[in-house]
């Protein structure tokens, strides 16, 4: 898989005029090369629905000069220079389209179209119901015959798109189907967009027949890979940090990603808000970062730009695009088929919820991560077995069988951690056997406190708040290891009776209620602490987390000391090499206006201390890009490695390492 991506679009609005007039093939070609740049996906659709290739076609661009092909021009260009170049389409949003057709247009529930408003700039989705389907796929064939062979082809805007047209209503009763349930309405939207993808799918492999054409439908929900993977070579997960979707969505999708089986790629922007932000340039701490923290979770880079009415790239742009894809040509030695290790699954459904802010599995990557523990998000049907410990957020329901495969894992040794609503399942499943601990239901107050039974310096002897609601647990027999134990406080705030400015105080003696308690290599949570943490950003919470996980987890695959909380780690492997590796990544986003984090420079580690599992001594390790040899002891089963300094990332590299027996 390449390493080095460019996104290019190109959404021109028909009233620009004199479109590629400043295109010089071989400047465009040499702009890449000379950044580093191995592929670029090429626009032949945009979202306006114009085209920007050879074609009788009304729906080409106005303001493009008449005979010229912008799309095979281009082309041309990056493929003498050894650049890959797939074809971009825009799908379900087509402006052109739209006004042609405004029939075609998606009808809400309420019989609205769907989209801006007619006095709104803005887009409108298309449905993929009405004829529109067959007038894309007539765009799509005229592309690939006219200029076959290609790299690959990329279809945006591919969601499950709901609508209440007379194509999709008609569609939906001949399915048996009843419009007026929302249920309904969202299978429907959810069927038609697999029928479309096949369709499109097996049409490109018609007409490029040979080895199969990559196809990307990107804008998919990631939880769908198991069913849609059949019409995939690679995923393409799209997360531009400073626009929609923030820091903590490629760290989550990932880790699911890549269970999956299939190559992925990571998509940044280098624009300093969202697509589109012309004039807008991120630091190059934060693109580097970004970049970075792709290939440490094992994924290829890539990263969108907008290329200029004028057709001319921008040289500040690709000054900032190289100097990141440089730093990344010298890891990919280290990076090519490297394989990401994690000793901790955690039960993952990806959906509305996950991508809520504040969810449980925001607070269990943002947790985990800090705290220095390797891991993967596993769906509950997944392969989570071959892992050490399993986490069970509150948001996961099990089945029977799942219940029972559990069962299973820990009493062959695997460690298990059940968090609040999901720990009151198997109490009143009774699935899991003795974990020394009763159920007695839903806790009666919003907001409890917890107090540590062991205080240490992150959990200090006093009362810690819990601003969510929990369960009441019970231990049953002293050799249950209770870490902490609920304060219940002496009523909930209300307009009858509130105390201060905030949640009411705690009584002054525990209940009989736990906390967090460890038993029989299963530990269990009466709160929804990841939520918490997700949502409020506690810090003895987080600290409650890793004493469950310490318990459980005394041996984990990597452990660090003497580095800052927002230190990230990744450990990775290649089989083949011997070779086993340690990502450190010390960038850390700054609040800099509302609902936007920047990365402004890296931060500066020294003294980090890194213990690594290991089969056996390694032959040497260094610090890379640059081989810096560096100091290392062998301690039982485990390596001792001093990294004195790094600035921003490195790659701590051990050699011959077996790697046989080695943690998932």
């Amino acid at each position: 898989m390449l390493m080095r991506h460019v996104h290019l679009d190109f959404h021109t609005a028909p009233q620009i005029p004199g479109v590629g007039q400043a295109f010089d093939p071989n400047a465009f070609a040499q702009t890449f090369v000379q950044a580093g740049v191995q592929s670029v996906t090429l626009f032949a659709k945009c979202h306006h629905g114009h085209l920007y290739y050879r074609t009788e076609s009304p729906a080409r661009h106005p303001g493009l000069r008449p005979g010229m092909d912008l799309l095979g021009e281009q082309m041309e260009a990056l493929r003498s220079a050894g650049i890959r170049c797939p074809v971009y389409l825009s799908v379900q949003l087509d402006q052109w389209a739209a006004r042609q057709h405004p029939e075609w247009v998606v009808v809400e529930v309420g019989g609205k179209l769907n989209g801006a408003a007619p006095l709104e700039a803005g887009w409108v989705c298309l449905d993929m119901s009405s004829p529109y389907q067959d007038y894309l796929a007539s765009q799509i064939d005229e592309v690939l015959r006219k200029y076959k062979p290609t790299d690959g082809v990329f279809l945006d805007m591919c969601w499950d798109q709901v609508s209440c047209s007379r194509w999709a209503l008609d569609a939906m009763k001949k399915k048996g189907l009843d419009p007026t349930h929302p249920d309904d309405r969202r299978d429907y939207a959810h069927g038609l967009a697999l029928q479309y993808m096949e369709r499109y799918w097996r049409m490109i492999q018609q007409v490029l027949p040979g080895k199969p054409v990559n196809v990307a439908f990107n804008s998919r929900p990631l939880g769908n890979l198991a069913e849609e993977r059949q019409w995939l070579k690679h995923v393409e997960i799209e997360a531009l940090p400073t626009g929609t979707w923030g820091y903590s969505y490629f760290p989550t999708q990932v880790r699911f990603v890549r269970t999956m089986g299939l190559p992925y790629l990571g998509m940044t922007g280098r624009f300093h808000k969202n697509w589109g932000d012309f004039g807008g340039l991120k630091p190059q701490a934060a693109l580097k970062y970004e970049c970075c923290q792709m290939i440490a979770h094992g994924a290829g880079c890539s990263i969108g730009d907008q290329l200029h009415p004028t057709g001319r790239l921008d040289p500040a742009t690709y000054d900032l695009i190289g100097s990141v894809y440089h730093y990344i040509e010298k890891l990919e030695p280290f990076a090519s088929g490297a394989q990401v290790l994690a000793d901790v699954a955690v039960l993952y459904v990806c959906g509305e919820y996950s991508a809520a802010p504040g969810n449980a599995y925001e607070g269990v990557m943002r947790s985990l991560q800090e705290l220095g523990y390797q891991f993967n998000f596993v769906a509950p049907d997944g392969d989570w077995n071959r892992y050490r410990l399993v986490i069970v957020p509150e948001t996961i329901r099990l089945s029977h069988d799942q219940r029972q495969a559990l069962a299973a894992f820990v009493a062959a040794g695997g460690r298990l951690l059940l968090e609040s609503q999901a720990a009151l399942d198997q109490f009143d499943n009774v699935w899991l056997g003795d974990c020394g601990l009763q159920g007695m239901g839903a806790s009666p107050f919003q907001t409890t406190y917890f107090r540590p039974t062991t205080p240490t310096a992150a959990l200090p002897a006093t009362d810690h708040v819990l601003l969510e609601r929990g369960i009441r647990l019970k231990a049953l027999g002293d050799d249950v290891n209770v870490l902490a134990r609920i304060v219940e406080p002496f009523f909930d705030r209300t307009w009858e009776h509130f105390c201060s400015h905030a949640q009411t105080p705690p009584q002054p003696d525990a209940s009989p209620y736990i906390a967090a308690a460890v038993h029989n290599n299963v530990a269990v949570t009466a709160v929804p602490l990841f939520r918490i943490y997700a949502t409020h950003g506690n810090l003895p919470v987080r600290a409650l987390i890793g004493s469950c996980l310490d318990q459980l987890l005394p041996d984990r695959l990597l452990k660090v000391t003497g580095g800052p909380s927002f230190l990230e780690t990744s450990v990775t492997v290649q089989a083949a090499a011997r070779r086993m590796m340690v990502h450190l990544l010390a960038f850390c986003p700054r609040r800099r206006a509302k609902d936007l984090d920047i990365v402004e420079e890296p931060s500066e580690v020294s003294d980090l201390r890194l213990s690594l599992r290991v089969n056996n001594p390694p032959t040497s390790v260094d610090l890379q890009p640059g081989g810096e040899p560096l100091a290392y002891r062998m301690n039982g089963d485990r390596v001792e490695i001093e990294v004195p300094k790094l600035v921003g990332h490195a790659l701590v590299v051990l050699e011959g390492v077996d790697l046989t027996e080695v943690s998932p």
